[in-house]
């Protein structure tokens, strides 16, 4: 009988999997949910309706990545999936409901006429909201969370501390610097303008929390200080922050240059080179730092079957989405046309 376990390393392939999905849903839901952060900062109504129909085809299937991660995580990795939920209930519920609400905003706005004031921030605190929580997310899973055995033996509010809550402003500020670089790309004159400013402001916010993360990760835990800062390790992870301070540079100097597209890039690269060094620092812990992805690994059997069906259905997935990107490629206009 074939025996896939014994040819390939199922629960690393899932944990890469899985790692790859949440960084796909982070890009690109994040530059939406940044639209929606920034949505009421807009020099008008019309910027705003450029904004909102920039993200109409892509936002709902930008989601599907959530679905992919949460849904790999039960699938693939039980034991991990049973101690976070408990620890992030709280947060993880009050994401969805942003996340629903910001949903509903969407699609009523482009309804509405007396009421679409309601609708804009409606569809502004339901990104914020979904956003802050994520990073506070975000700030408590890198804390470590308190397992007993095989459970969650902290308390429900465990989540919710200084840390968490500079995480959750981080990404807010990271989100909106996806969000302007991509109205830079797809939007033109007033629009375009505006955004070129708003990412200029936002980028130093962003240098200053990823600085302050970046510090904190070894101030916090002894052995993420000796993986960074032990020989000959530290050379080795030296590219990671010196590639990351270049794409800040170069970010800068295309914004002045009146770049259009590169800049967009680039923040995903910061975003990328970010959550490299996040994964590094956190590598193998599932829950940090107290479960490894090898021991929180459903059965071979489960995780076979599963990666069965992944492979047959992710390139369905990722061709669909990247002809999606190809087919409303182009500056998005401020005419309704959802």
């Amino acid at each position: 009988m074939f025996n896939l376990e014994a040819i390939v390393d199922l629960p690393l392939i899932w944990f890469g999997l899985i790692m790859t999905a949440v960084l796909l849903y982070v890009i690109l839901d994040g530059f939406d949910l940044g639209i929606g952060v920034l949505f009421p900062f807009a020099p008008s109504d019309q910027c705003r309706d450029r904004m909102m129909n920039s993200i109409a085809p892509f936002w709902d299937g930008n989601e599907t990545w959530l679905v992919m991660g949460g849904g790999g995580l039960f699938a693939a990795f039980p034991l991990a999936y049973a101690v976070l939920m408990p620890a992030l209930y709280i947060p993880v519920t009050i994401m969805l409901l942003g996340l629903i609400f910001r949903g509903v905003a969407f699609e009523f706005r482009f309804k509405a006429v007396t009421s679409r004031r309601l609708w804009d921030y409606a569809f502004h605190f339901g990104s914020l909201v979904a956003v802050f929580m994520q990073g506070a997310i975000l700030g408590a899973v890198v804390q470590g969370v308190a397992v007993e055995g095989r459970r969650f033996a902290g308390g429900p509010f465990d989540w919710l501390n200084a840390y968490s809550v500079m995480t959750g402003l981080a990404l807010i500020f990271g989100y909106a610097l996806l969000a302007a670089t991509w109205l830079i790309m797809k939007t033109e004159d007033v629009t375009q303008a505006w955004a070129r400013k708003v990412a200029a402001y936002v980028l130093g916010y962003v240098g200053l929390f990823l600085a302050i993360v970046s510090i904190s990760m070894p101030v916090m835990n002894a052995d993420v200080a000796r993986l960074w800062f032990s020989l000959p390790n530290l050379f080795y992870l030296a590219p990671v922050p010196l590639v990351t301070a270049i794409l800040f540079v170069l970010i800068w100097r295309h914004l002045r240059m009146g770049s259009e597209y590169r800049p967009f890039f680039l923040s995903i690269g910061i975003f990328l080179m970010g959550y490299i060094g996040l994964g590094i620092s956190l590598w193998p812990w599932i829950v940090p730092f107290a479960i490894t992805f090898r021991q929180a690994a459903a059965a071979p059997q489960s995780q076979s079957l599963l990666l069965v069906g992944t492979v047959v259905m992710l390139p369905v997935v990722l061709a669909y989405t990247g002809y999606c990107y190809y087919l409303f490629r182009g500056k998005a206009s401020h005419e309704s046309a959802y």
